[in-house]
Parts: C-alpha cells; sequence; structure tokens
C-alpha cells in the first residue's frame, strides 16, 4: 500500500518508516525542515517538506502521492521535560491534533483514501475504578493544567478520526514512550532530571504507568494499516507502580536514589499537574493484541530503558 505519514522525522516516525517499507509499502513522510530530508530518505521514504497546519501543502501534497493511508503521528515537543513550561509545546501540538487531522482527513477524502491512523495517548484516563484500565475506561477531560490544554484537543482528534464518513479511523493511545530519541533515551532529559534529585516519587508512589518502547509503537502502527477499526492502547505488559519504575531508572542511569516528596510539595513545585502523578491509571492492551495482531517485542520496561532499538539504531535526541 501507499503510506503517507505527516510526522515521519518523529521519534516514532524513524522507526515506523523502515518497518512499513520492510512490510512492503511506499512510503511518504513529511517534515517541517528541508535538513531531515536526507534522514527520511535513508529510512526508504519520499520526503515531502511541508507545514502540517498548512492546509493547501498538506492537500497539495497528498493529491501527488495518492495514499490508501494517512497516519497523524505529528507533535510537538520540548527538548527538556519542564512541566511549568509545557503550555506552548501543549498548544502547538494541539493544534496538529485537531487542525492537523482536519487537512489530512480532508486530503484522504479528497483522494478517495479509506484509512486513516491517529496518535492518541494512553495516560489521560480519568483516575476513577481499577489501577489499570481497557479502552472504555472515562478520561480524564477536566484535567489540570496545562495537561488540559492536551487531553482536550487529543480527544478531539480522536473524535474526528472515528466519525469521518467512508474512512476506517484507527486512533492508537500510546503509553509513556521510551527508547531512543525519547525523554528516557541516555541523552533524554528524564536522565538529567534523575541524575539531579528532580524526578522524586510523589506521595505513596501508588500512581500506575503504562510504557511502551518506540519500535513496539511503530509496529503498532505497522498493524494498523490493515487491521483494526476503533480505539487501541499500545502499552506493554507490565503496567508499573511510580514507586517501582523510578527507582529502576535511577539505578539504570546511575542517579542517585530518588527523593520521596508529599503530594502537596509537589504541587507546590510543579503545578497541580503533579498530583496526576499520584493518581496515574494504566492501561491494558489486550484489545489491540487481539484485534490488530501486534505483540510488544519489548514486552516490559524492566528489560531495560535504555535498551537500544534495532530498527534506528544508536541514540537519537528528541525532536
Amino acid at each position: 500500500m501507499r503510506v503517507f505519514v505527516a510526522g515521519g522525522s518523529g521519534v516514532i516516525g524513524r522507526s515506523l518508516i523502515p518497518q512499513l517499507v520492510s512490510a512492503g509499502h511506499q512510503v511518504a513522510a513529511t517534515t517541517r525542515f528541508q535538513a531531515k530530508t536526507e534522514m527520511l530518505l535513508s529510512l526508504g521514504a519520499r520526503p515531502v517538506v511541508l507545514d502540517a497546519l498548512d492546509a493547501g501543502a498538506v492537500k497539495a501534497a497528498v493529491r501527488v502521492f495518492a495514499p490508501d493511508v494517512l497516519m497523524n503521528q505529528l507533535t510537538s515537543l520540548p527538548p527538556r521535560y519542564e512541566v511549568r513550561k509545557l503550555e506552548p509545546w501543549y498548544r502547538r501540538t494541539a493544534k496538529l491534533r485537531v487542525d492537523g487531522t482536519n487537512h489530512l482527513l480532508a486530503a484522504a477524502r479528497e483522494v478517495g483514501a479509506k484509512r486513516f491512523i491517529y496518535q492518541s495517548i494512553a495516560f489521560m484516563y480519568a483516575p476513577v475504578g481499577p489501577a489499570v484500565v481497557d479502552e472504555t475506561a472515562p478520561l480524564m477531560v477536566d484535567a489540570p493544567e496545562p495537561f488540559s490544554l492536551s487531553v482536550g484537543p487529543t480527544v478531539e482528534g480522536e473524535r474526528l478520526t472515528q466519525s469521518a464518513r467512508g474512512i476506517e479511523g484507527v486512533v492508537l493511545r500510546y503509553g509513556q514512550l521510551y527508547g531512543p530519541g525519547t525523554y528516557f533515551s541516555a541523552r533524554g532529559d528524564l536522565v538529567r532530571q534523575a541524575r539531579r534529585w528532580m524526578l522524586p516519587i510523589v506521595g505513596a508512589g501508588q500512581g500506575t504507568f503504562s510504557f511502551v518502547h518506540v519500535d513496539d509503537a511503530a509496529s503498532a502502527a505497522v498493524c494498523a494499516v490493515d487491521r483494526g477499526h476503533g480505539i487501541y492502547n499500545i502499552v506493554d505488559d507490565d503496567p508499573a507502580l511510580m514507586r517501582d519504575w523510578i527507582p529502576a531508572f535511577c539505578a539504570e542511569v546511575g542517579a542517585p536514589r530518588p527523593m520521596r516528596i508529599p503530594v502537596w510539595l509537589a504541587v507546590l513545585l510543579a503545578g497541580r499537574m503533579a498530583a496526576f502523578f499520584e493518581d496515574a491509571r494504566g492501561a491494558s492492551n489486550a484489545k489491540a493484541k487481539r484485534e490488530l495482531g501486534w505483540t510488544p517485542s519489548h514486552p516490559s520496561w524492566r528489560e531495560g530503558f535504555l535498551t537500544p532499538s534495532p530498527v534506528t539504531g544508536s541514540d537519537l535526541r528528541t525532536i
């Protein structure tokens, strides 16, 4: 099939393109930067330089490539993960998830593409019910700022994807990404934070996190090219309590043992969003395994956050 990947130079895109090519697909991949076209070519894609928020440019590029499947793998992430400074990044990602999705869906309809795959997140479930939930669980629509700037638009992008007439929509809710190019990589910002005692365990450390290696996030998108319909959690098999994964991560990267701080202090230091870490829900991958035929090649984060990627090779900085 012919697959158009919006956001091909991003962390997931760099693993996704070689996997799509290996599966026999022809790939066009977008980037905002001319300097990244050589990298996209080396991965096996036809590079397309454009701003995904430019509706005319998106339509023109899609018209030329005439894909069977389109993907929105667009995000805008800062090199440093600092909760109080996330607002401008969340706002741009919000536009990519709503306006970018609208532009891609309009282009898909114009060329008669029948399938659309949308990148979402599996860490926006409401803090109610069991510690690990499936895709039917309620979402945290009243999330505190700045996370609310991400949750609302992300959910709207899901709605657009599933309600597009004549197009089969697949939503992939990714867990916390680790592997090359992510915040958890050897050169990622969480390593810096851990080494400076800036990655504490909040409260009792009972918040549950679901992780997924970037190669597995990409392989799920490959599966979704011709399988599935609706929403899927794309996470590993091992939901993790904060009090378990943070010490393990610190030990792996040679950082000191993490501090424990009360929730009130975390909120004072990082804002109301910090309380989320104490109440976070993990996600079940049972539906993705059953309907997409997907199985993570890294079933547990316990194998190592710094696990190299056989697809992308050595570590890459987060974009």
